[in-house]
């Protein structure tokens, strides 16, 4: 008995890539691959993130908001958040935030101690960003 050899049909030749298009497709890749780490290293620093929010009476004026702003962002690591343009001062003083990122719990203890001495101040609240609020 004679055996056969198999005969397969024969493959396709396979496209050539240019060089064009491999640089290309690389390109894409490199810059994929620096929008993730971009956008990682931005969330991580949203997350490290911590403020003082400080809450006024109804009646309290812009003047005096500004006065507590000014008079407690000497601090270390405590700096008064900037005002937000395109809106009136009323409102973007509405509430003081200041940033106290990298500050410890002696440096917040000096900003609360520093806000209790005005009279209007009604409320503070100290938050991060992994809070759930």
């Amino acid at each position: 008995m004679r055996v056969l050899r198999r005969v397969g049909t024969p493959a396709a030749p396979k496209p050539r890539r240019s060089s064009r298009t491999r640089a290309l497709a690389l390109g894409l890749a490199a810059v994929t691959c620096c929008l993730v780490a971009s956008g990682c290293a931005s969330f991580d620093k949203a997350l490290g993130q911590q403020s003082v929010d400080v809450y006024f009476n109804e009646t309290t004026s812009v003047a005096y908001k500004m006065h507590v702003r000014a008079a407690c962002n000497n601090l270390p690591d405590v700096k008064a958040e900037a005002l937000a343009t395109g809106v009136p001062i009323s409102s973007a003083i509405d509430v003081v935030v200041y940033n106290t990122t990298g500050a410890d719990d002696v440096d917040i203890a000096r900003l609360e101690e520093c806000l209790n001495k005005f009279s209007q101040v009604e409320g503070i609240n100290s938050q991060d960003s992994s809070d759930d609020s």
